[in-house]
């Protein structure tokens, strides 16, 4: 059974967290998100960027990675109390800091590394000091993952790695990358894959951005020749890397603030569409009007499910076809809520440079554009249905 009150705990803690947000109100000025990217310090006046005092804030309640257990330095929240710190930050639209870091590749070395690689990483971490991206994605291994062919060649202390990988997120801004590579090309494909991780200012490391239809450069295919990587920097044992990996994928967080995020958007936008006088009449047309009506109706079921997965969590039972059904509806609602952004700008919403600083209509251009990816990024629809049905529903593998 879906629970959807909060214990008087849960109710306490949600208390602090709006508390919280009410303190550090002024680091989103101009409905600015503080942690949407990195700030340096201003080299003229020594102040903190907000990046930085958000940051720091974060630090000092732990919140960074508030899913990591205490005595690795995180917060050891339950997954109702995660759910309610996304619920919240997703209200006052800010983001934590730390992606791939805090979200998947620390959970996985507290599970899996040794105290030297603790040592070294969870503390940069928790700091918000370091960017990592996943290698994982090839040109001929996307969903089949375990078919990837980059090498990684023992030789004496290192191994030396060959290879491509793609549509790696955030490369071009990354520290440190942790990739699946194969280091024993003759075994069964699943069995001989290793888990690296290495600075991405090793020598043979080039990455190279893919400009996407939005003209924007999120991703990127990154080249290895000949690049040294220290065994000590393997996590797990040798060519068991694939199930270090699983471990890591199971580390994703609820949703929860996705989806309430969704329906902060969809305010914005009808309020946006009833502050315009061209916009505002596409609302005497019945087809807009129920397509809005329909988006909420998503943006509610899509909560749903999200709260599906956080009472299985918070029952320790681990989310498997329940995830992908949340993760293929959320992808294509995002593409609907597009497709209605765009109609409520007409024609308007076509004039779209990226090189240009975006208005409301070029924005609605770029999230339709941008919005084609969310069907494949995180395993393809195709994917998820597979799930769904063989290990959701019981059918046979066709």
């Amino acid at each position: 059974m879906v629970d959807f009150k909060d214990s008087p705990s849960e109710a306490e803690f949600r208390s602090e967290v709006v508390m919280f947000l009410e303190e550090t109100k002024s680091l989103r000025a101009d409905g600015k998100d503080p942690g949407a990217s990195f700030g340096p310090k201003s080299v003229s006046d020594g102040k903190m960027s907000d990046y930085e005092e958000w940051r720091d804030a974060l630090v000092s309640k732990s919140w960074v990675a508030p899913h990591w257990p205490v005595e690795s330095g995180g917060a050891g929240l339950s997954s109702r109390e995660q759910s309610v710190l996304n619920e919240e930050f997703a209200k006052a639209g800010v983001s934590n800091i730390g992606g791939f870091g805090t979200m998947m590749l620390g959970p996985t070395l507290i599970i899996h590394g040794t105290d030297e690689q603790k040592t070294e990483h969870l503390p940069r971490i928790m700091a918000g000091e370091i960017a990592w991206c996943q290698g994982w994605s090839e040109p001929g291994a996307g969903s089949d993952l375990a078919s990837l062919q980059t090498r990684a060649m023992r030789d004496g202390d290192e191994y030396v790695v060959n290879g491509q990988k793609i549509w790696t997120s955030g490369a071009h801004q990354a520290d440190w990358m942790y990739m699946l590579s194969r280091t024993d090309p003759d075994a069964p494909k699943h069995r001989g894959i290793s888990f690296l991780m290495f600075p991405m200012t090793n020598d043979g490391v080039t990455v190279r951005p893919l400009t996407q239809m939005t003209g924007h450069s999120d991703f990127n295919e990154v080249f290895f020749e000949d690049v040294r990587v220290p065994v000590a920097n393997r996590v797990g044992e040798e060519n068991r890397g694939w199930y270090v990996g699983a471990t890591l994928m199971d580390f994703e967080r609820s949703g929860i603030g996705s989806s309430v995020g969704t329906h902060k958007s969809l305010r914005e936008l009808l309020k946006r569409t009833k502050a315009l006088p061209r916009e505002r009449s596409q609302l005497e047309q019945s087809a807009v009007r129920s397509a809005f009506a329909e988006r909420v109706i998503d943006a509610e079921v899509a909560l749903l499910f999200s709260y599906r997965l956080i009472t299985l969590q918070a029952a320790d039972l681990v989310p498997n076809y329940e995830a992908s059904m949340t993760k293929m509806f959320s992808s294509e609602m995002n593409q609907r809520i597009a497709q209605l952004n765009m109609k409520v700008h007409g024609l308007y919403s076509a004039l779209y440079d990226s090189n240009e600083e975006p208005s409301t209509t070029t924005q609605a251009s770029y999230r339709y554009l941008r919005s084609a990816a969310n069907t494949i990024e995180g395993g393809s629809s195709e994917i998820q249905r597979n799930i769904i049905a063989t290990r959701g529903l019981g059918l046979p593998r066709g």
